[in-house]
């Protein structure tokens, strides 16, 4: 079988008299570790940037990825509730066929389910169609071939490459399998284990996203009285963005928590893959402190726990008394929810926790893979086993910190890599001179994703290239202080402005 359309691939206008019928794949749709493209909808004047011939040369171009790395030609598919998502899907899978893959399609799902299903099915591949809680208009895919690893920037160079060449192996011969009614295997996977013996009332909040199908009965079936927030599937997103790092969402939550007396706010980002959480007093707690909760949770049942965190999050999961007296090992890594996962595995840690969100937990907890689902329920159990603490408390017993928003001074693609090396080549040279970052000796440079500088006193400042935007990335963060904290920010402000390239900040201090 020959593809339907010539090669190379090539990059048509909307008004293209052939637009639906030669493949259109903006090149930049292309990301670190997965895909995301404007895919339009009726009414915007936004150009697409993908057609469904493009997704069927994607799938053509993924199906001849797997021959080539030498896995299976078998993908597990499915779909977010987004109107057009369907049709994309079946572009995906019409391309997949062509390239010889046998397709289990698992219908409407989160990305997490489908991630489950490759388990469940004992399919190496997925290919889940997605734009988590981008907004309507926007399609995506995520992707990956050794579960529960999805594709890091290696595999999507040469899919990349495949695709956009033309180069496809579309030997064809594949099939279609639809799986029906396994949302409920999932269910069932979840909550096949006792009830929660505390009675607690949850907030379950999906600000219109798919998890909105689905997180609510979860819930119900550990025992939880669920207040549903924004549940019913609407991809206009018409209250706010289905974002648990989105200030819009968690505020909306916090007040829902405080109207019902809940225990507890959950937040699921548009494709549940995240959760974000809100105590019974209506505080937002971010990420990384959740994290540093459950650290200490899990290390008190599993001795000699490791966990591996993005270099944004807070140093408390070094400082952290509770977690240094159980000789908690944490490894700080790379920001990036591809990397995250592969170094838990390649460590065989317990967890990783990134501060966007994406927890990852491996045995006996999980499978290595992130889920919103498994995070709240982690969440939830932690309050089971410390049944007369609220999460307020919970989140009070933890030392206090001065911590940054994300800030992200502009700084162009073709300059921002240098900056970074410049930046930590100045701070190289001042830790060897013994010189002081706001007022303290400069003990630790985590190098692994730009540079974190650490002081004696536990300050830190992070400086990093953002993996797909012209910015950089800057988080500041003091056990001491806030005055500490903004003596940290303007000693390392200081050394950015000396590169002419850096521009300003979307938010500062």
């Amino acid at each position: 079988m020959t593809p339907a359309f010539p090669r190379p691939v090539p990059q048509l206008t909307p008004n293209t008299a052939a637009f639906e019928s030669t493949p259109l794949v903006k090149p930049t749709g292309f990301r670190e570790y997965d895909a995301r493209w404007w895919f339009g909808h009726p009414g915007s004047s936004v150009p697409p940037e993908l057609n469904l011939m493009g997704v069927q040369a994607l799938g053509l171009g993924l199906g001849t990825l797997l021959g080539e790395l030498g896995r299976p030609r078998e993908v597990v598919t499915g779909h977010d509730f987004r109107g057009y998502s369907g049709s994309i899907k079946q572009a995906l899978v019409n391309g997949l066929m062509a390239a010889g893959c046998t397709v289990h399609d698992i219908g409407l799902a989160l990305s997490p389910m489908a991630y489950f299903a490759q388990f469940a099915l004992d399919v190496a591949a997925v290919a889940m169609v997605t734009a988590s809680h981008n907004d309507n208009g926007w399609t995506g895919v995520k992707m990956g071939c050794d579960r529960p690893i999805t594709f890091g920037p290696e595999e999507m160079s040469r899919l990349k490459e495949i695709t956009l060449s033309g180069a496809f192996d579309a030997r064809g011969g594949g099939s279609y399998r639809f799986h029906a009614n396994f949302p409920d295997l999932y269910a069932k996977d979840l909550t096949d284990r006792p009830k929660l013996s505390r009675k607690l009332k949850v907030v379950a909040a999906c600000g219109n996203g798919t998890a909105g199908a689905f997180a609510p009965g979860v819930l119900e079936a550990l025992g939880v009285e669920v207040v549903p927030l924004d549940c019913e599937l609407d991809h206009s997103f018409p209250r706010y963005n289905p974002n648990p790092e989105d200030l819009e969402m968690l505020h909306a939550i916090s007040a829902a928590v405080k109207e019902h007396g809940a225990d507890v706010g959950l937040g699921f980002d548009g494709d549940g893959d995240r959760c974000g959480v809100v105590d019974d007093e209506g505080e937002e707690i971010f990420a990384d402190k959740i994290g540093v909760m459950l650290a200490r949770d899990l290390s008190a049942e599993h001795p000699d726990a490791r966990f591996v965190v993005d270099v944004k999050s807070t140093g408390l999961y070094q400082s952290d008394p509770v977690l240094k007296e159980r000789g908690v090992d944490t490894d700080y890594w790379k920001t990036g929810h591809s990397y995250i996962k592969r170094r838990v595995r390649e460590l065989n840690a317990l967890a990783g926790f990134e501060k966007s969100g994406h927890f990852f937990f491996n045995a006996p907890i999980g499978r290595g893979y992130d889920d919103g689902l498994v995070t709240a329920i982690a969440v939830l159990d932690m309050l089971d086993r410390n049944p007369t603490k609220s999460m307020a408390d919970l989140y009070r017993d933890l030392p206090k910190t001065y911590g940054s928003p994300t800030m992200s001074p502009h700084c162009g693609d073709e300059v921002k890599y240098d900056v970074i090396d410049r930046v930590t080549a100045r701070l190289q040279a001042k830790r060897a001179a013994g010189d002081a970052l706001a007022g303290s000796p400069i003990v630790d440079l985590v190098t692994v994703n730009g540079v974190r500088v650490v002081t004696e006193d536990g300050t830190w400042g992070l400086a990093r290239a953002s993996s797909n935007k012209p910015e950089l990335v800057v988080v500041v963060e003091s056990p001491v202080s806030d005055d500490k904290k903004l003596a940290m920010f303007r000693e390392l402000d200081a050394i950015l402005r000396e590169n002419s390239e850096v521009g300003a900040y979307n938010q500062s201090l």
